[in-house]
């Protein structure tokens, strides 16, 4: 079985201090999130943005100014930059993420609209996700396939006939959201895509660990981070991203599965550093 990459979430755009102390907004914080992850065994950091106050942005000089302060302490890290950005935000606004230099390696692609709960709905329409991709395309960007449910697998195939993207395909399977979180639902997303591809599993809350375990077991890779889960343990708020990362690392190594570092991991998703 390949080694396993570890993707760190470090901050999203939703979670506030309010929810944990160690929720980082300046590029302080946010350097020092990435830096706890990346010497944990993470090898990609899925980034968002904050002003100082915490506000999610997607400015093309706030990514800039922070993805070149963790360059600085993680060389060789895979920095994979959010367009999805926050509930509310152009299509345009979101791509500042892709305008950085050096252009990312990697990004994300959410495929499909998503309900987050109450009144907030994330917008993505089948022409969103047509362009988004197809200028991934033109900058040499591979795009991480975010999918909440089943449907989205659908469009990212659909999307992927149309010739918009390159092969490998890469997925991230986020559950807790839209779609329940349980082995059962992981195995049917897994079982929904073509063989050939790679897939990250993500679960929201309670359910983090638990799709941990099983990703690491079915062969595919993790994504954990203050941005899905903020807890350690059940009624334990988590340190830090490193924390979070560190228990996938011990989950691993009980489970017979060696951790990928940044060049390994850039192999396993046919990404080529810029």
């Amino acid at each position: 079985m390949e080694k396993l990459i570890i993707a760190a979430a470090i901050c999203g755009a939703e979670v506030t201090k309010e929810h944990n102390p160690a929720v980082p907004y300046t590029k302080e914080e946010i350097v020092r999130e990435a830096k706890s992850a990346y010497d944990a065994g993470a090898s990609v950091i899925h980034l968002h943005v904050r002003q100082d106050d915490g506000t999610p942005t997607q400015s093309k000089d706030r990514f800039q100014e922070i993805v070149d302060a963790i360059y600085k302490v993680c060389p060789d890290v895979i920095i994979q930059p959010s367009t999805g950005g926050a509930v509310g935000m152009s299509d345009l606004e979101r791509l500042q993420s892709t305008e950085i230099v050096p252009t990312p390696e990697f990004a994300t692609l959410d495929c499909g609209t998503l309900n987050f709960g109450g009144d907030e709905i994330f917008i993505n329409t089948d022409n969103t996700i047509k362009n988004f991709a197809k200028l991934m395309k033109e900058r040499g960007i591979k795009p991480e396939l975010e999918v909440f449910d089943k449907g989205m697998i659908d469009i990212a195939l659909k999307i992927d006939k149309k010739g918009l993207l390159e092969h490998p395909l890469h997925f991230d399977f986020v559950l807790g959201v839209q779609m329940t979180a349980t082995i059962r639902d992981l195995v049917f997303m897994v079982g929904s895509i073509p063989p050939g591809c790679t897939w990250t599993a993500a679960g929201i809350g309670r359910a983090e660990f638990e799709l941990a375990a099983a990703a690491i077991i079915m062969g595919g890779h993790v994504r954990v981070g203050f941005e899905d889960n903020l807890y350690i343990e059940k009624g334990v708020l988590a340190k830090s991203n490193g924390e979070l990362v560190e228990k996938v690392v011990k989950l691993a190594k009980l489970l017979g599965r060696e951790i990928a570092n940044p060049t390994e991991a850039r192999e396993i998703l046919s990404l080529a550093k810029k």
